[in-house]
């Protein structure tokens, strides 16, 4: 039974995810987990074939014998993915993987810990079992322990024991046999079993699939593309860390943004403004416990702080510093490297920092569902993030796309420090502080002026990236969207309409095109051209949306996800994986587009 070759398996990024807010893993067309960092998102890879180990290894397969085609699918509405593996003589395996996570004992279970089902379903078939975990990115083989049912790794930050019902000897040995009955795999803390493990599986996989139908049940989606929604507000949670509540980005590092570029990031860290968008994004669908875990987080940064200003980025258990290095062990998405673990923008300024933070907490004010609401003393922790916005909302920072080779006043970064002066007048209105609402609502009208009259370039026509500038990109899409400009004014449908232009290749839209630190962009950036979608739907083009929306559903893999970047010539996905701000941008767009369930029933 030969390695399946590694490039072809991960060539347009066909991968399923697992996960439970504690560990995430990532699972190919071939249920082989490719990627998964333990003990948690941002821990060394211990399974990291994904991005092509020098060593070999770094994954867990579940081989058939004589393999000719696969089946995949997630069980609807959860997180639980199912591979059928189909031999050439009639013989069939079912494997159903998934993370725990249900309640026991008053509170959540979601330890670190994947679990694997792998029954016979057809024919004879014959599997070999190979779990290469690996230690360092990819530096070397764990050390290991056996005993009568389980083996022990000692992998770089944990220990994690593999407690099944074969043979131990067989997965050490990787020796094939027959698969005549369920076998089970609990790959997870060092501890015993209090049962025999195939009840342990069992029992475990019937209360994470009454989990996830539960939560999916209680989300208010749209009537159409429910299943699309479904799917990306499951993604979406996979990437809470539930512990502190960070989301991460996106559950890798270093896949890049384009064939051969070097634009290889490491997104498995807290960006204040993705988690902004993600939590927005869950809110709409009413699923707001993710809000209050991540808004926790954030408040925990902020008092860790002092006078200095807030970072973009950090570390999901708050590390404020992220040092940048390249590691030489991995080779790279299909050899595309370097590959680098840390990233170095949390150096940078970027100032619409503050503006994701307090629109992020808006909600808690107003949702009189939540059971610990925002009050003055919420309040008054968000007014320091105001006052850091008044401070640096007009000077020069590296935006949201952060430029490592430039610094000038973005608009979008000037426009988020307004929207958090906006929104403390909401607040501070609706808590009844009079004197704190005329404070906020004065700031923030001052300040939309000047806005407007250095973003506002009126030999072009439309609005422009940054104070007295020229050129154009995607966030300015967004003007409308955080409430600076009306989308019907028609400086706004203007801008909508010189983005199309400028920024449109085909059906996808490039966040920018001006060459940057690494040249000129290759590939389409997914949310900015779901941003485009919305756009054109408030400024009156609903028929166009639509269809542009139709077709980037088109472009997801087969279980549904996106990752970072599409290449408009091929529709190929390029970025890390899975990204949040794409299946954000999916959910609001077909939030704003689908047809309302009175119309439709």
């Amino acid at each position: 039974m030969p390695d399946f070759p590694t490039e072809a398996l991960h060539a347009s990024l066909e991968l399923g995810v697992i996960g439970n807010g504690s560990v995430a893993a990532l699972i190919d067309p071939h249920a082989r987990i490719v990627w998964c960092c333990l003990p948690r998102f941002d821990a060394d890879a211990s399974f990291c074939s994904l991005l092509s180990p020098t060593s070999g290894g770094g994954d867990w397969a579940i081989e058939l014998e004589d393999f000719d085609h696969v089946e995949q699918f997630y069980l609807a509405n959860t997180a639980v993915l199912v591979t059928r593996l189909f031999d050439r003589h009639g013989g069939a395996i079912e494997i159903t993987d998934f993370a725990p996570r249900h309640r026991l004992n008053g509170r959540f279970y979601h330890p670190e810990m994947l679990v694997r089902r792998v029954a016979p379903i057809a024919g004879s078939p014959r599997i070999r079992v190979r779990l290469r975990p690996l230690c360092e990115y990819g530096a070397r083989a764990p050390a290991t322990t056996a005993g009568s049912n389980h083996i022990r790794y000692l992998l770089s930050d944990v220990v994690q024991r593999l407690t099944t019902d074969i043979a131990p000897l067989l997965v050490e040995r990787q020796l094939p046999f027959g698969l005549d009955r369920p076998a089970h795999f609990v790959f997870g803390p060092d501890e015993t079993l209090d049962t025999n493990v195939a009840d342990f599986v069992h029992l475990a996989l019937e209360r994470t699939l009454d989990y996830w139908r539960e939560w999916a049940r209680y989300l208010s989606i749209p009537y159409e593309w429910q299943e699309a929604v479904i799917r990306a507000a499951i993604t979406l949670k996979l990437c809470q860390y539930e512990a502190t509540g960070a989301i991460v980005a996106a559950l890798t590092t270093s896949i890049p943004e384009s064939a051969g570029s070097a634009r290889n990031w490491d997104y498995r860290y807290c960006w204040l403004r993705d988690a902004a968008f993600t939590v927005r994004a869950l809110n709409r669908l009413g699923a707001t416990r993710t809000m209050e875990e991540y808004i926790r987080y954030t408040f925990n940064l902020v008092a860790q702080l002092d006078e200095g200003e807030l970072g973009p980025v950090f570390g999901i258990t708050f590390e404020s510093e992220l040092p940048e290095r390249q590691v030489e062990t991995l080779a790279g998405y299909r050899g595309m490297g370097p590959v680098r673990v840390g990233n170095d923008a949390w150096r940078q300024r970027q100032n619409d920092v503050y503006g994701s933070v307090v629109l992020a907490s808006t909600q808690l004010f107003f949702d009189r569902r939540l059971e610990h609401r925002g009050d003055e003393v919420t309040f008054r922790r968000l007014e320091r993030m105001g006052e850091m916005a008044l401070r640096v909302a007009e000077q020069p920072d590296a935006g949201l796309w952060e430029y490592r080779g430039r610094a000038a006043v973005h608009t979008y970064s000037a426009a988020m420090c307004w929207a958090a002066c906006d929104r403390l007048a909401h607040i501070a209105t609706e808590l009844g502080l009079a004197e704190r609402a005329r404070y906020w609502h004065e700031e923030a009208v001052q300040l939309h002026g000047r806005i407007e009259a250095r973003a506002w370039n009126e030999k072009l026509g439309h609005f422009v990236d940054a104070y007295d500038g020229e050129h154009l990109d995607a966030s300015l899409l967004l003007l409308a969207d955080i409430g600076f400009i009306e989308a019907a004014d028609p400086r706004f449908v203007a801008t909508v309409d010189a983005i199309g232009v400028a920024l449109g290749r085909g059906d996808y839209l490039f966040r920018y095109i001006a060459p940057d630190d690494f040249g000129a962009p290759e590939t389409s950036f997914n949310i900015c051209t779901f941003w485009y979608i919305e756009a054109l739907a408030a400024t009156g083009r609903r028929e166009r949306a639509r269809a542009l929306f139709e077709h980037m559903l088109k472009q997801r893999n087969v279980l549904g996800l996106l990752s970072e970047d599409l290449a408009p010539a091929t529709g190929e996905h390029w970025g890390n994986y899975p990204q949040t701000y794409s299946l954000v941008g999916l959910i609001q767009a077909a939030m704003r587009l689908s047809r309302r369930w009175e119309e439709a029933l």
